[in-house]
This record gives structure tokens, sequence and C-alpha cells, in this order.
């Protein structure tokens, strides 16, 4: 699938995924994935619907969906550089992803974020409405962890 608005576009083409944009962003800039290594970005990666955000050629943003593509979805890993943000990409890059035809239909979508609360709900993503239905596992260390 692709999207185009103006010069910028969203694909979930995987060939045009810029592995050294994704893993440094995450590694160096994100706060849930510090750390991440390149390894471990590639095997989630395979294992997602992978969604990139350009303009021109250059990958300016990234997402992806986890899902059993029938009942539930989790988006992860939602960014875009900062050069570009303010612009309404991210929203549109979130919006790209819940209509894409393979996410259709799903009961479920989720998601954690610190700080994008707003980007989310404009996509229609509200707090949990029974968070005591909900559990964890979480490591939030574990690639700082020494082998």
């Amino acid at each position: 699938m692709k999207w185009q608005q103006g010069d910028f576009t969203v694909t979930d083409n995987r060939e045009d995924l810029d592995i050294e944009v994704i893993h440094g962003f995450l590694c160096r800039e994100s706060y849930w994935a510090e750390h991440i290594p390149r390894a471990t970005v590639e095997k989630a990666m395979a294992h997602s619907l992978c969604f990139g955000l350009y303009h021109a050629d250059k990958q300016i943003g990234f997402a992806r969906a986890v899902s059993d593509h029938a009942t539930f979805a989790y988006l992860a890993d939602v960014f875009v550089l900062s050069d570009y943000r303010g612009r309404g990409l991210g929203k549109w890059l979130v919006s790209c992803i819940l209509i894409h035809p393979e996410l259709q239909g799903l009961r479920r979508w989720m998601l954690a974020t610190l700080d994008a609360h707003g980007l989310y709900e404009r996509n229609g993503f509200v707090p949990l409405r029974h968070p005591e239905w909900f559990l964890e596992i979480h490591y939030p260390d574990i690639y700082c962890r020494k082998e």
C-alpha cells in the first residue's frame, strides 16, 4: 500500500525501509528502546507489518503494527524525525496504518506512550476503559543488561 500527501509518502513496502534510520532513532533518540540492539530491531520488524514515512526518497518516520490480522494489533515504535515534527505527519502515518486493508475488523488496538496521547486520541485511541483487566511483564532495562 502507498499513500501520498504532497512530497510525503507512507508505504508498507519493506524494501524501502532504511534500517540505519530506524535503528538509529530507536537506539539513540527514543525513550522506549534506548540501546536496543540492531538485531532486535530487525527481528521485531520481520514479525510486524512495517510502515515507512518518506520525504522524497528520504525516510523520516516509521511505525509498525504487531498483529494476528484478525482480532488484535499493537502499534509500536512510532516516530517522526525531529526536523519534520509539527506538520501532522505522525497523525497521518497512524491514520494510514489504521486503514490498512490487512488491519481491518480488529476487535482491539493498543499502544503505550509517555507523551503523545493527543496524537493518538486524534486517531480514536482512548485511555483503557478497564485498566484493571490488563496486566504486564515489563523489563525496562533489558537492552542495558550485560550478557
